[in-house]
């Protein structure tokens, strides 16, 4: 037999039935690992909400300390953040892990203040305080704690 009949008789490459099992393993195997991904990244934009929400609340406690009460019915982001940048945080972040602008409030003779994110879906939520298992539902910082914040598994 010559050099050529053996080479024409060899396969080379790989059969289409080949490549179908190897893209359904690829699919099943992204299948199973694409809503874990999902949720370790609302994790992590939950936990960088939290870090910021109390870092803010430091803020707003450190201008009390020198102020000897909060700042005076203040509505808004904005608001808060001219009272608070630069003097007692510099460059606070505008908006938490999911994009979304700061819910921030004092009451009116400067004895309450709230700075609130209002999770995952941007909307607000019911705050009926202590611990949430949905990434949609506010976490609420107020009077140097948290009122409302995640804990356990999220959905």
């Amino acid at each position: 037999m010559s050099r050529n009949a053996n080479q024409a008789r060899s396969p080379s490459g790989f059969t289409l039935v080949e490549l179908l099992v190897v893209v359904a393993v690829i699919g099943i195997i992204s299948a199973i690992a694409m809503p874990n991904l999902l949720n370790a990244l609302d994790k992590s934009k939950q936990k960088k909400t939290m870090s910021d929400v109390r870092t803010i609340g430091v803020a707003v406690e450190a201008y009390a300390t020198d102020a000897s009460n909060y700042p005076n019915g203040v509505v808004g982001w904005a608001n808060l953040k001219a009272i608070i940048d630069p003097y007692f945080i510099k460059s606070p972040p505008d908006t938490d892990g999911w994009n979304n602008i700061w819910d921030a409030s004092t009451t009116v003779g400067g004895t309450n203040y709230t700075v609130a994110s209002y999770g995952r879906d941007g909307t607000a939520s019911a705050r009926g305080g202590g611990p949430t298992t949905d990434f949609n539902c506010d976490i609420v910082f107020s009077q140097g704690r948290f009122f409302q914040w995640p804990e356990g598994t999220q959905s």
